[in-house]
């Protein structure tokens, strides 16, 4: 088979598989255009388009209100991750410290630890520390992941030391070089790790469904439920709910997929 051959059949393919993933998303945007009585008819399309679902969709539950929780608690998550994977990055790639290594590699393999198990003990500090239904309690077990120390340790070691030693030379202190020099040339590797953060957790479902017990706090997953839950048979109006809620992680994602492709591909480490 001769190398056009191969390249038309991968894109063949990898159309197929393409077109089968949207399919499902396809199917939610029709059906949020749909009145109710047509949703279980075999046609896809409607008969008519009816914007007005997604008006109703606001009429009968607070979702600008889901939409700002998720939205703020997603970006306190994704500042505080990034600033303190940066921290720890730093530590582990910059400075020499007995230990450092084998610590890190601690550090690391609580990746190996499956988030369930962490639920109950997360709970239980959150009711000791008053934090149950709260803003807070949903961003601070989420403030610190060893991923995102691993992603911007391995960009960190693609700075040459001479830069660290340069500075030290003109007076800079361990700070200065960490905020002015290091994060600044590890931009690429922040702006990768913030954008994986924000879409992971603009969608956290289960620990703010175990978390949360007011309706004003919900995040936009808690909120779908509830919808879900209070108005019954409304298949229309919750895809409706469910395409305004997955089209701003779409339309991040077509701007910035670039980004995030060339950010996930690590640089090997010098030395």
């Amino acid at each position: 088979m001769s190398t056009t051959s191969r390249r038309i059949g991968k894109h063949l393919l990898l159309a197929a598989l393409s077109v089968t993933m949207a399919l499902p998303f396809v199917w939610m945007v029709l059906t949020s255009l749909k009145p109710l009585a047509e949703v279980a008819s075999p046609s896809w399309l409607p008969s008519r388009l009816q914007w007005s679902n997604y008006a109703d969709v606001f009429r009968l539950v607070p979702f600008a209100r889901f939409y700002w929780n998720s939205l703020l608690i997603a970006g306190w998550v994704t500042f505080l991750q990034v600033f303190t994977s940066a921290l720890a990055a730093y530590s582990f790639s910059r400075l020499r410290w007995p230990g450092r290594d084998k610590v890190f590699l601690l550090y690391l393999g609580t990746t190996m630890i499956p988030a369930l198990v962490l639920i109950i003990p997360n709970y239980q500090i959150m009711i000791r520390l008053g934090l149950v239904d709260s803003y807070l309690g949903l961003v601070l077990p989420s403030a610190f992941t060893a991923v995102g120390t691993f992603l911007l340790r391995q960009y960190m070691l693609t700075i040459p030391t001479s830069v660290d030693e340069a500075a030290e030379m003109d007076g800079a202190s361990k700070w200065q070089i960490f905020w002015e020099i290091i994060l600044p040339l590890s931009r690429s590797g922040l702006v990768t790790l913030a954008i994986l953060v924000f879409m992971a957790n603009y969608h956290s479902f289960f620990w703010p469904l175990i978390l949360l017990k007011s309706v004003d706090k919900y995040t936009l997953p808690i909120g779908l439920l509830y919808f879900d839950s209070t108005r019954g048979q409304s298949t229309h109006l919750l895809m409706a709910a469910a395409t305004m809620s997955v089209a701003p992680l779409i339309l991040l994602f077509v701007l910035l997929q670039k980004q995030i492709v060339q950010g996930i591909r690590l640089h090997h480490p010098r030395g």
